[in-house]
């Protein structure tokens, strides 16, 4: 029995298959108790801080609403409501919000900041995105591609655009750790590191898959997901122009799609999404393109972290 009970989530890197796939169980029967209006008390009396550095659209709903369904309180803490690492240490704040919270959400830029909440907190914390890592959004990503698919392991994942950004990096992690094929396709300047790829290709040994970097927009031959993502990430806006220029001939349009050679291929993108430049507005809309499934099941999957590291499953 998997026991993820006061446990952080910060990256899949500290998790194994096994509980990754629990996780994405309980996410799937939570999504369909709420379907048939069925909620739980997991959460109950829990109160839980929402820390943005950054700001969300899709991260802040699902935390919100998923401790909503399960009986929590959660509590927006924007920049200018708190003072983490300005006035005060990440270290103190930690050590402050554990006192006074049951959980904590992080969202910003430095992942060393979401692993001193960890450490300092004493309460179970969750990475809403930073940097480097980005593991709500990858459980949602798997999530659908189980309820498109039936399963992941053994399919082929193509990433395109900036192969050394946060969901790169978490798929390097999680697609090697689950046993899908991941390809990264990216101009050389902008792949991941080599460090990063050599642990997922450890990871990928075992689970029986195969990681690839290359250049060549050709090895999207046989995906069976095409996933993009912006090519500036927050904090990145001065490098736009940039970015158009080198990440162009990665962009997502019909063509490029009809090279996987599979018309069960399907589009992700872990939105918000700038069409005309990493995807275009036709495949964006296509029948392919499973962009609002992934969003919603953001909500689910975040609701699993929290009812399984905070919440009582008696």
């Amino acid at each position: 029995m998997v026991n993820l009970h006061g446990r952080s989530f910060l990256t899949l890197k500290d998790f194994t298959p096994e509980e990754i796939e629990y996780l994405l169980d309980l996410a799937a029967d939570l999504k369909a108790k709420k379907k048939k209006g069925i909620y739980g008390h997991s959460l109950e009396n829990k109160n839980i801080a929402l820390i943005f550095e950054k700001p969300s659209t899709r991260t802040r709903c699902a935390f919100t609403v998923g401790a909503q369904d399960e009986g929590g309180r959660a509590e927006y803490l924007g920049v200018d409501d708190i003072q983490l690492g300005k006035k005060e240490s990440v270290e103190d704040t930690a050590r402050v919000l554990g006192r006074m919270f049951d959980g904590i959400e992080f969202r910003g830029f430095l992942h060393e900041n979401v692993e001193k909440l960890a450490k300092y907190s004493g309460v179970p914390v969750w990475n809403g995105l930073t940097d480097d890592f980005h593991p709500t959004q990858i459980l949602a990503d798997f999530l659908t591609m189980r309820e498109k698919f039936g399963t992941i392991a053994g399919k082929n994942f193509v990433f395109l655009g900036d192969g050394r950004n946060n969901m790169a990096n978490s798929f390097l992690v999680g697609c090697g750790k689950m046993g899908v094929n991941l390809t990264i396709i990216a101009p050389k300047e902008l792949w991941p590191a080599e460090e990063l790829v050599e642990l997922a290709r450890g990871y990928a040994a075992e689970a029986g898959s195969t990681i690839t970097i290359t250049e060549d927009v050709d090895a999207v031959q046989g995906a069976d997901v095409i996933y993009t993502d912006v090519w500036a990430s927050m904090g990145e806006e001065a490098k736009a122009a940039e970015r158009i220029k080198l990440l162009t001939p990665y962009q997502v349009n019909a063509g490029l799609m009809a090279k996987t050679g599979k018309e069960s291929t399907i589009f992700m993108h872990c939105l918000p999404a700038v069409k005309g430049n990493e995807v275009t507005e036709e495949v964006f809309e296509s029948p392919q393109s499973v962009v609002f499934d992934e969003a919603e099941n953001r909500m689910h999957t975040i609701k699993a972290v929290m009812v399984a590291t905070l919440g009582n499953l008696d």
